[in-house]
């Protein structure tokens, strides 16, 4: 199936997802901060530059994108038609990172957790929360998404 866009419109509107400082990402931040925990950004001295990371809690947070990562039963996850293959390969590599990278930050002592897209979009502040107590309550490992229908369950 072609594009249905001309080139250069597909490279502007590409250009324009950011990796760093997404909305989800400045949501939690911005929660997190006005309850009062402290955080570093994008930490290039761990696996993987996570998004948040808590040096008193020895933490890491992800925060995902649903299409990105795969998010497997996310109603925000769908392989695109277009370059199909490509397109399959690209979000496997991203999952197997994933992986690597959580394999890595734990073998460091880290606590590893991933917020999922879905879950800041569909409930932000209970998000919010979750997170505040797996950090609090010292949990080995997070995952947070969305629940209901249309999405995967915590």
């Amino acid at each position: 199936m072609p594009d249905v866009v001309s080139p250069e419109v597909r490279s502007r509107m590409m250009s324009g997802i950011r990796g760093k400082n997404t909305k989800p990402e400045l949501l939690l931040r911005r929660e997190l901060h006005r309850r009062g925990l402290r955080f570093r950004l994008h930490d290039k001295r761990l696996p993987g530059s996570p998004d948040l990371v808590f040096p008193k809690f020895k933490a890491v947070v992800f925060v995902n994108g649903c299409f990105w990562h795969g998010h497997v039963g996310c109603r925000y996850f769908k392989i695109p038609q277009t370059r199909r293959d490509f397109w399959l390969a690209k979000i496997t590599r991203n999952q197997k990172r994933d992986v690597e990278v959580r394999a890595a930050l734990s073998e460091l002592g880290w606590r590893v957790a991933t917020v999922w897209e879905c879950a800041t979009r569909k409930d932000a502040f209970s998000c919010v929360a979750a997170v505040e107590s797996w950090l609090a309550d010292g949990g080995a490992e997070g995952a947070f998404e969305a629940q209901g229908p249309g999405t995967s369950g915590r």
